[in-house]
């Protein structure tokens, strides 16, 4: 058997290692503190749920939905207006999405040409650079260093690939660096995109998930963002509903239109109980929202500074659901950090070199566990002795 040529963009990596090791330790009877993936562990609130379970009982919501509800277009524009202050036209300016990871490798593909260049942030959530891979796209990576605060800094991409570029991906509040962007990042990037006659996609994913006092913003705030972009949202994070893949892409009319008329040659739309509950989560009481940021800065508050405690010197992170910290200064990478996290404290975290060559020197580690087994974790660490030069 022969296999197409772009599955060699996916090989087996250090997951598969690290994967391997939890399983034999499992199997040992030993505990393990995963806090390596974004998989949240808090449920859905009940009234969200409540119109899942009725709508999954309801025998006539079984046929293909084809397209989004009326009621779902209109629930997602009042949701921008309300929250952003943005208003979106319900017909034009919104396509719901099976998820941002089936957005990314979908719109990549209404972009780009093979060989097109594609703006891509380094480090990043994998899917930003394999989607437009995938659509054959030339990647030219954009640093995101910590001496700039994480932020892109576009003085830096030569003048002629910023003239060849197609699309560029930019996601603030960031995963997995954890970093927020000014006003005066978003007014540059407009810039930038209007200059260079470039598509922006903007992935706001944890706009809701801004710390100590903090509000995030959607990047179709700021003037002229509609004429030169897009935004994918996501209802994973925000209202726990990661597993139910539920996201949108909203913005530009004929970015979401060729989005549309793509995704109607081969997907027959949103499983109409998973639009109910959509319509429920972002139109009924937002009470879950603010419970579910502050049980998430509860948990960076008691992470951040036990392992500061202990040796392990790491900043709050300012939003998300991760903390990207860096490796002690006796260790040469980061997956050899976290191949002996795991095997001599039974902590499981993902490397930063997963994200890009730029991720290399630190590790991501996810708020996805109870309070009791962070201060467990903290404690295996200092057993462990592993943050000792």
């Amino acid at each position: 058997m022969e296999f197409s040529q772009r599955m060699d963009y996916f090989k087996e990596s250090i997951f598969t290692r690290l994967l391997e090791m939890k399983n034999k330790k499992l199997a040992d009877g030993e505990r393990v503190i995963d806090i390596s993936i974004g998989t949240p562990n808090i449920p859905p609130a009940d009234h969200i749920m409540k119109t899942l379970c009725s709508a999954v009982a309801d025998k006539k919501n079984y046929v293909y939905a084809i397209q989004d509800q009326s009621a779902l277009q209109k629930a997602v524009s009042s949701w921008y207006e309300r929250r952003y202050g943005v208003y979106l036209n319900p017909e034009t300016e919104i396509c719901s999405l099976h998820g941002s990871q089936e957005g990314f490798a979908n719109l990549s593909m209404t972009i780009v040409n093979e060989g097109d260049i594609v703006l891509v942030p380094d480090p990043c959530y994998p899917v930003f650079a394999d989607g437009p891979r995938l659509a054959g796209a030339k990647l030219y990576f954009m640093p995101q260093k910590k001496e700039h605060d994480y932020l892109i800094q576009f003085s830096d991409i030569p003048k002629d690939i910023a003239q060849k570029a197609k699309l560029i991906i930019v996601s603030y509040p960031n995963n997995p660096t954890a970093a927020i962007a000014p006003d005066s990042f978003y007014t540059k990037l407009i810039a930038f995109a209007k200059e260079n006659d470039i598509i922006v996609l903007h992935d706001n994913a944890y706009s809701e998930l801004v710390f100590d006092g903090g509000s995030g913003k959607s990047f179709l705030s700021y003037p002229g963002a509609k004429e030169v972009g897009v935004e994918f949202n996501s209802l994973s994070k925000t209202y726990a509903l990661a597993g139910a893949r539920i996201g949108f892409c909203v913005g530009n009319a004929k970015v979401v239109e060729n989005l549309k008329k793509l995704k109607s040659n081969f997907d027959y739309g949103m499983f109409i109980p998973l639009q109910e509950a959509a319509i429920t989560a972002i139109s009924g009481s937002q009470e879950c929202v603010e419970e579910t940021r502050s049980s998430y800065e509860r948990r960076r508050n008691l992470l951040c500074d036990g392992f500061h405690a202990i040796g392990w010197k790491m900043e709050r992170s300012k939003a998300t659901m991760f903390v990207w910290a860096p490796i002690p200064t006796h260790y040469k990478s980061s997956e050899e950090f976290a191949v002996d996290l795991l095997d001599k404290a039974g902590v499981l975290v993902t490397p930063g070199s997963a994200f890009g060559s730029c991720g290399e020197g630190y590790v991501r580690i996810a708020l996805v566990c109870d309070e009791e087994d962070i201060q467990y974790a903290i404690a295996q660490v200092k057993r462990s002795k592993i943050l000792e030069g």
